[in-house]
């Protein structure tokens, strides 16, 4: 680390330390401000471990959670699951940055982090998934590699994307009256509101204590119809308490009525997840999303916002509702969202779509597959299209990152990648894969030959590692960087792609960093 950057450190560190020391009232996270100030280690595992998925737990000491040896990888040498859009992650855990807490290590998921960063995968001719497959060698740790498993699908084409039927679900409990909540959230819907197309149809549910109906489903090309929208969000204003489950049954009667055949009906989901009233088991909300999704095809985008968010609750409401989420926290963000990338956030690619990685065991001693671990499918229900995978839209890209350990002297076939998914309009299975030689596998990992976008994969699973560990160490990357070395190869890379977004990354490692070493 630069010494102007150390010094930067340290004054960082010193005012977030005042901030946590004289606190933030409803900013304070729940006891990961307390954590912040117990700096632990920051370091990669000892190894992967085995298995088909994500196989047993590595406890980072040599040992699996049920107390065996390491092991080898199984006979199967395969590694299945649901294919994951989400970014909620990374945004709220960048967002606490800002504020000057470390993120709960519960709400930080590693593939969430990677799927926040621009790919460069070629785009597929048609409208399944294009497939790469590559990696590099992970400094001086013996064998090991980082291979990197990259789909893509093909970006939209709004002039001829089918209309879509959005029904926002709006939380206007109390707790959305805090700046950087509702006012953001109206934001959204405005440009939301001017960027849909006049064949396209809006009904806004809001919901506190009870849910109603602030504007029925409505056709935007109607006479008027844009400015009554705009009326009805400029209206939304706080109230009490937050019954998700009225806001969330409301909005999907809303939607089923209004569906069209041919469209893309969506519920898009707004809100900090904080569910005070009514039904607030996950279980029972589940369930209804799930009903949903398997009798009407309805999917759930989860929009977060907030300085406290119920990222678990919002993540497992959009898996079960085959959707994806996002987290925004500046009127840029929301602009963004739900501007520049809406129509990959209404659009549909493929239905339960799952990838499988089959691994030679030739010339492949270990491998981890890094996150994902609510996503993980048996092996046996890759090919089983009754088995729920992932949602992914148009111009949405996938990464998953594996550790690898190679035997020595390995040549050769190391592992293929196989997707699989449902095509959304006939439910037709398709297949696409890839494949990956030894020696793509040898170049370094941190060496300016090394793609750039690969760096700053894995840049951000290694970041994502030290934000889940800093008070067990128990990582699942070898090789891990520290905090400040990591921060110094994110500003380079920040400069080499000329990438706002990895700048942004680069600040938030800064930022870990700060509060670690006060």
């Amino acid at each position: 680390m630069t010494l102007m950057r150390r010094i930067t450190a340290a004054v960082l560190a010193t005012v977030a330390a005042g901030a946590v020391l004289t606190g933030c009232g409803a900013d304070a996270d729940r006891g990961s401000g307390d954590r912040a100030q117990r700096p632990g280690p920051v370091r990669g595992a000892d190894g992967p471990e085995n298995g088909s998925g994500n196989g047993a737990e590595w406890n980072g000491q040599g040992t699996h959670e049920d107390g065996g040896l390491e092991r080898a990888p199984d006979a199967s040498r395969l590694s299945t699951f649901a294919l994951d859009v989400d970014t909620a992650s990374y945004g709220y855990a960048k967002r606490r940055l800002d504020q000057g807490f470390l993120p709960s290590p519960k709400d930080v998921r590693h593939e969430e982090f990677v799927n926040s960063f621009r790919q460069d995968y070629p785009a597929p001719r048609g409208d399944g998934f294009s497939v790469t497959v590559d990696g590099a060698r992970i400094g001086d740790e013996e064998g090991w590699s980082l291979l990197r498993v990259g789909l893509a699908t093909r970006p939209a084409d709004e002039a001829n994307r089918p209309p879509a039927v959005l029904t926002f679900v709006v939380d206007v409990s109390g707790s959305m009256g805090d700046p950087g909540r509702l006012d953001l959230v109206q934001k959204a819907l405005r440009a939301a509101v001017g960027e849909l197309r006049d064949d396209d149809s809006l009904a806004v549910v809001t919901f506190s204590d009870h849910a109603r109906v602030a504007l029925p489903a409505t056709r935007l090309g109607a006479g008027g119809a844009r400015k009554h929208a705009l009326s009805v969000v400029d209206r939304l204003a706080p109230e009490d308490s937050t019954n998700l489950e009225a806001g969330l049954l409301t909005g999907y009667d809303v939607a089923l009525e209004s569906a069209r055949r041919g469209a893309t009906n969506r519920v898009v989901l707004l809100s900090d997840a904080l569910a005070n009233a009514g039904e607030t088991d996950p279980d029972a909300l589940l369930e209804r999303i799930d009903r949903a999704r398997s009798r009407h095809g309805i999917a759930l985008f989860g929009v977060g916002v907030g300085s406290e968010y119920g990222d678990e609750l919002m993540e497992r409401l959009v898996d079960k509702g085959d959707g994806h989420t996002s987290y925004v926290s500046t009127p840029a963000e929301a602009r963004a969202l739900f501007v520049d990338r809406l129509p990959v956030n209404i659009g549909l690619r493929a239905r339960d779509a799952k990838a499988q990685i089959s691994f030679d065991p030739r010339t492949v001693d270990r491998y981890r597959l890094i996150g994902f671990e609510n996503r993980a499918v048996a092996d046996e229900d890759f090919r089983d299209d009754r088995v729920d995978g992932g949602e992914v839209g148009p111009g949405h890209t996938v990464t998953a990152l594996y550790a690898v350990r190679l035997k020595a002297g390995a040549r050769g076939h190391v592992a293929t990648a196989t997707v699989r998914w449902l095509d959304p309009h006939d439910r037709s299975p398709h297949e696409a894969a890839g494949a990956v030689e030894a020696d793509r596998l040898a170049g370094r990992l941190w060496d300016s030959g090394t793609p750039p976008r690969l760096r700053v994969d894995a840049v951000a699973a290694y970041f994502a590692d030290a934000l889940r560990t800093y008070d067990t160490g128990d990582g699942q990357l070898p090789g891990a960087p520290g905090l400040a070395e990591l921060g110094d190869r994110a500003h380079a890379l920040a400069a080499t792609t000329e990438d706002t977004a990895v700048r942004d990354l680069a600040e938030a490692v800064d930022s870990a960093y700060a509060l670690r070493a006060g």
